[in-house]
């Protein structure tokens, strides 16, 4: 059995490879995000649009109309980050379709987890073994081998 470890943030993805408990992580790539690094007002030209209340304000003077900004219901950094979810999902679907492993470890950040478990299809979460609700991806491979949990390698083969 080939179990792939994945762990990602909004910006950076890191794919590894493992086929036993003793073995090493494998590199098999990554995936970044340039774009997840900029700013709110990098992403985007101009300020939100404004909004002109129709109802008369309460003390009654006419003409005189409330306005205030709309949007904030979701940012372009949001939408970038899910965006990027779905572009791990789809390597993540490929290695599935063609075969080259038979569960998947998702070690990110909870906030970012939750948009990469909407982002992947039904095939991908059926050979999903296991969440680390942990952001690990600038750690060592040490660190994030020391955070696979130990079921993940249950009917893995051992070295011969």
């Amino acid at each position: 059995m080939r179990m792939r470890i994945v762990v990602a943030d909004r910006s950076e993805a890191r794919f590894y490879d493992m086929v036993s408990f003793t073995g090493a992580l494998q590199p098999a790539g990554t995936l970044t995000d340039a774009k997840a690094r900029l700013h709110e007002r990098d992403l985007v030209s101009d300020r939100p649009g404004r909004v002109f209340d129709h109802a008369a304000p309460p003390s009654g003077r006419r003409g005189a109309v409330a306005h205030h900004g709309t949007g904030g219901e979701r940012s372009a950094r949001e939408h970038e980050a899910e965006s990027f979810a779905r572009e791990i999902a789809k390597a993540l679907e490929v290695a599935t379709r063609e075969h080259r492993l038979d569960r998947i470890v998702l070690m990110a950040a909870p906030a970012f987890l939750g948009l990469l478990r909407e982002a992947l299809p039904r095939t991908v979460k059926s050979v999903i073994f296991a969440e680390v609700h942990k952001d690990l991806v600038h750690q060592t491979d040490d660190v994030v081998r020391q955070h696979l949990p130990q079921e993940a390698f249950r009917d893995l083969a051992t070295p011969g």
